[in-house]
Order: structure tokens, then sequence, then C-alpha cells
């Protein structure tokens, strides 16, 4: 499914594919261990294109992207164009010899209402795109409805989705991702505004919001999206896990930090770094709550897990993704009162 603002649902499948072979640069797929995975992905706004074909329904990003926020005023309109193209895509994965293709469904397409009815256009087109492989946006309906990410109610919904996308293609999916990058997609879509839907306040925005709270919303979105996460993965096991064999987790963004010094402030923001962007998703999943800095620093605006909550969302996952872009250096910074 997924970031929290832009909801999909990833899945990894293995193509097994046999060479892999990549002389130019030196070495093949035999200096690797054989548990390695080479593979791709892709995220279904960038990729399908199509987004007016078909009955899919216009998502946050369409909603974004056509009001001209994007730097280069692009828009996914026709993208990759994989939904017409992704049959001569699976040919190239195979004479590249990928092992793996993640790719993520398109909440819009599948369930253009959000909720209830299943486009059938759109179960078709996955089914064909598994298939063929075999042989990563929220509605903006829900966004207008209650908020999106900021409602529990978002949690029902995205559950009903992730049952539909369970019941129609977990025969054939081994691995699922239920949320894709929740803590990068969150700061940009609730406090810098630069994923849709576009919300924050000053002096936080990348740009000038008409709405939001860069300073509660981003914390209640997490939220939201760790309760929709744990009642997914409730849900995979208690009715498909058995009979499918599957696992189900969720990927984070990642940055690894390092002190700039080895000084005491720095070592210590340097931990408060990891616990705020690391820890705000998976210290939840692992432990049942949030980090004890995180609690300290933010405060009441930081939602609280009741009992019954914690317990649903501890252990919540079968594997950890970890798609890691860069390192960097913190040093210690001291915010401004009331910041």
């Amino acid at each position: 499914m997924g970031g929290a603002s832009a909801s999909f649902f990833y899945l990894l499948l293995f193509l097994w594919a046999q060479g892999a072979a990549a002389t130019g640069l030196g070495f093949t797929r035999r200096d690797f261990p054989q548990e390695f995975v080479f593979g791709a992905g892709t995220s279904a706004y960038q990729y399908e294109g199509a987004v007016a074909e078909d009955g899919r329904s216009p998502s946050s990003w369409d909603t974004f992207t056509h009001a001209g926020k994007m730097p280069d005023k692009s828009t996914g309109d026709v993208a990759a164009d994989g939904y017409h193209k992704y049959m001569e895509d699976v040919k190239r994965m195979y004479e590249t010899g990928l092992e793996a293709y993640r790719f993520s469904i398109s909440w819009s397409r599948l369930i253009p209402n959000g909720r209830g009815a299943v486009n059938p256009k759109g179960l078709q087109y996955y089914n064909n795109l598994i298939d063929e492989l075999v042989n990563h946006d929220l509605p903006q309906i829900l966004e207008d409805e209650y908020g999106g990410w900021l409602s529990p109610k978002i949690i029902e919904d995205f559950t009903a989705y992730a049952d539909v996308c369970f019941r129609e293609f977990g025969d054939r999916v081994a691995s699922w991702t239920t949320v894709n990058e929740p803590n990068i997609g969150i700061l940009a879509s609730y406090d810098v505004a630069t994923f849709p839907p576009g919300r924050c306040s000053d002096p936080f925005g990348a740009t000038k919001c008409t709405a939001g709270d860069s300073t509660v919303e981003p914390y209640i979105a997490a939220h939201n999206t760790l309760m929709a996460h744990g009642s997914v993965v409730s849900l995979y096991r208690k009715k498909y896990q058995a009979m499918q064999k599957g696992v189900v987790g969720i990927s984070i963004y990642s940055f690894w930090s390092y002190p700039l010094t080895n000084s005491t402030v720095d070592l210590a923001a340097t931990r408060r770094c990891k616990d705020f962007f690391f820890g705000w998703i998976l210290d939840p999943l692992v432990f049942g709550d949030y980090p004890e800095v995180m609690k300290k620093i933010v405060g009441s605006r930081l939602p609280p897990f009741t009992k019954v909550q914690s317990e649903l969302i501890k252990g919540s996952l079968d594997f950890i993704g970890i798609n890691h872009y860069y390192s960097l250096y913190v040093n210690d910074r001291p915010l401004a009162t009331g910041v």
C-alpha cells in the first residue's frame, strides 16, 4: 500500500531468472551468495499511467500534480505507460535477468470508490500482470470524505482494500508490504507538503500551504498508518497466511546517521535522529510503543496507544524492508522554544 499519503499495496514477486551476468562490471551472479536477490521496483502512479482509463478514479497524487505542485509541473497521466506496456516490461525483466520485481497496486484503480465494489478492469490488469510475471495512492474520494490518513476511519477501509488484494492475488504472491516508506512519506505529506495532500504550516513547508499543522498532523497520520498496518497483518494471519504461506511486513526509508563529532551532545543528537526516523515506525511494531525520547519531546502531540492497540501492532511483521539511500552526519542544534 504506499506511503501514508499515497497508498498502494506492495508485492514482491520472485522471477527466479538464471543468469544476471554483469560482465561489463567485472562480476557475475556467481560472485554473490545464492540467497542474494537482484531485482527492481516500481510504484503504480510513477509507472502505470492511464489515469482515466477503465474505471480508475482520481487519486490524491492526481489532484496534487494537476494543481501544478511538482517542480517541473509533471504528472503521472502517462508515466511509463505500464498499464499498456507491462508485457514488454516483463519480457525485459527476464532478458535482464532480474530475480524479483516489487510493484504496487493502486487503490484508486482496484477499488475506485475507496471502499465497496471492486473494479473488474483494474482487477484484470493486476491479474494479467502477475500472471505475466509468474509465467506501492489513496483514492481522492476518501481524502475528501474524511481527510484520509488523518482519520481513524482509514483503518477499516485500508483493511478492506488489503482483503481484496490478499483474496485475489495471494495465490501467486509470496511477500507483501503494507506501507512503503511511511517515515518519509508522512513527513512529505503533512510536514513539508511535497507529497499529496500537501498539508503543512509555517515555517516548515517547502511551499505556502493553505491548510495543515506540521507540528501535529504527521504524528496523527503515522498513528493511523501503524494501526492500519496492524489491522492488515492481523487479517492476513487469521484468514490467509496458513493457506497462502506468504509473509507480510513494512518497508521504511533509510539513511544511516553518524555523529559529526564525538561530543556528548552530537552522540545524543544522533540517537534522537534514529529514534525519530526509524523508531517512530519500528518501535511500535517491535515493542508496542513509541521511543521514550519521542514521548518526552513531542508530549501530548503524540497520540498514545491503548493496551488493545499496542497488542495489535506489537510483532505485526514477518520482515522489515529497508530502502537505503545514503548516510549523513548529525550535530546537535536545539530547536526554538515551542517547535
